[in-house]
């Protein structure tokens, strides 16, 4: 692979802007720029530059304004070297709290996305100690203005579940014992036997909202691995019919009889019977 030899050529911002502006590549190729370095600007964003002209300052006021600058950066350093001090000497986690109020997490949101502009996501979150899932949710919440929490006390909501009875409706649906009862008519029985008092609705709710399974078992019994077992003659007979065609048409009806007796796992033929008949 060929490399390039020497320091790489720049050229002044305000040609490249004209370019991308105007779309004309023989404006670059009429001062030597080659072609191929034109057409890449045009594909290229336009680039912020702050020159002297942009700031309208002399050079003097241009470096007292640097100087205020980093005496500024400097104070905002440490502002934060004493935050993330505290932050660390509190023990202080987003993910370890809750935010119940919506109105505070909108706020985490809207400087999450101030921060976002210099600072990477990752680092933001790092540095919140806020979990991606957390935050993801979050932002899912948002649009729907659902962000504040839902008290978890009783008493705020007297209808409500509660926890104990949410985990019996789970143990009754998904129970053996009641695999062969429908859920409506589960809520019903649940009322009768004194367990919970919900409408069947609220059962489908849950149940699609916790992803409970109904138990679901063989609806036919199993084949049986053992063969037939007798214990003495005359006990069970085996009857057999087989249907010959004979060469003029006529049927031959083969009738065979079995006194089977099994003994040690193995099957003896006692006697049999052949008897033909047309």
């Amino acid at each position: 692979m060929a490399t390039r030899s020497g320091p790489q050529r720049r050229y002044d911002h305000r040609l490249r802007d004209l370019i991308q502006r105007t779309g004309d590549l023989t404006i670059a190729t009429d001062l030597g720029i080659p072609r191929s370095t034109a057409r890449g600007w045009l594909g290229v964003r336009p680039s912020a530059v702050v020159s002297l002209e942009v700031a309208d300052l002399t050079e003097p006021e241009l470096r007292q304004e640097i100087l205020k600058l980093q005496r500024r950066v400097e104070k905002l350093a440490a502002l934060l070297r004493l935050a993330m001090a505290l932050l660390h000497t509190s023990g202080f986690s987003l993910s370890r709290e809750r935010l119940p109020e919506g109105e505070d997490k909108l706020r985490i949101l809207r400087a999450i996305d101030r921060a976002r502009e210099c600072i990477p996501l990752r680092a933001v979150l790092r540095f919140l100690r806020l979990s991606p899932n957390r935050f993801q949710a979050w932002r899912r919440q948002q649009p729907a203005c659902t962000l504040d929490d839902q008290s978890s006390c009783p008493r705020t909501s007297p209808h409500r579940l509660t926890a104990s009875e949410v985990q019996a409706i789970g143990a009754m649906v998904m129970s053996p014992e009641y695999r062969h009862v429908p859920t409506g008519t589960l809520a019903v029985l649940a009322q009768r036997l004194g367990r919970v008092s919900a409408s069947p609705s609220t059962w489908y709710r849950l149940v699609r909202q916790y992803g409970w399974r109904r138990p679901r078992v063989r609806v036919h019994p199993a084949k049986p691995k053992v063969g037939l077992r007798t214990t003495g003659p005359d006990e069970m007979w085996h009857i057999d019919t087989t249907v010959i065609r004979l060469l003029d048409g006529t049927r031959a009806y083969l009738h065979a009889v079995i006194d089977k007796l099994l003994s040690a796992g193995s099957g003896v033929a006692r006697g049999r019977h052949v008897r033909t008949s047309q």
